[in-house]
């Protein structure tokens, strides 16, 4: 089959990020999450700052007027136009995989594409937070505090432009509880699975 792409969500600590890249190392494919900020941000003509510092966030962010073929009035650029921004990013990656996209909706963006697995990867938070401890060198407070934070946002953005539910079952193919085997196993099971349901 066309360029295999395998969508990544996750919870904040749960390692999605560290099982998307095992899974892209076993595999040998590229692997996409800050990389898309920059693709956008070349697409688009506004700097990598701006993406950046809005990741994952619905917002109206104030900005110069500029032309660059996107429509923007009172001198702001809203969040509805960074995410058709990015979104095309997407699809054009999907078109040229195979991949494996790390959040951004990219479940949603890709949703009528054949050849796609959506993949939600969550953990116990007592299991997240002690990996953001360790990440991060901080007490357990700081890192169920971050937690909470970084969830609600990655949940509010999803929400917003899929009119879904981030983290819900019923949205993907597969959830899996990362704790349970560890980040290698886990990205192991994903392969398994995709091999099983002819993605690969």
């Amino acid at each position: 089959m066309k360029n295999p792409v395998i969508n990544i969500g996750r919870q904040f600590g749960s390692g999605g990020k560290a099982v998307a890249m095992e899974i892209g190392k076993r595999l040998g494919i590229d692997v996409y999450d800050s990389e898309l900020i920059t693709k956008a941000a070349e697409k688009s003509g506004f700097s990598s700052e701006l993406f950046s510092q809005n990741d994952e966030r619905r917002k109206l962010f104030g900005f110069p007027l500029l032309s660059n073929g996107f429509q923007l009035s009172d001198n702001c650029i809203d969040g509805g136009a960074l995410f058709r921004i990015q979104s095309k990013v997407i699809e054009e990656i999907a078109e040229a995989g195979p991949a494996v996209i790390i959040g951004r909706c990219s479940d949603y963006i890709l949703r009528d594409r054949e050849n796609t697995l959506d993949v939600f990867i969550t953990a116990p938070k007592s299991y997240r937070i002690r990996r953001v401890c360790k990440r991060m060198d901080i007490t357990p407070e700081k890192a169920a505090d971050i937690i909470n934070r970084q969830d609600r946002k990655r949940e509010t953005y999803y929400n917003y432009f899929t009119f879904g539910n981030w983290g819900v079952a019923s949205n993907y193919d597969l959830c899996i509880d990362s704790s349970i085997l560890g980040i290698e196993e886990t990205a192991g099971m994903i392969i398994d699975f995709a091999r099983r349901a002819g993605i690969l």
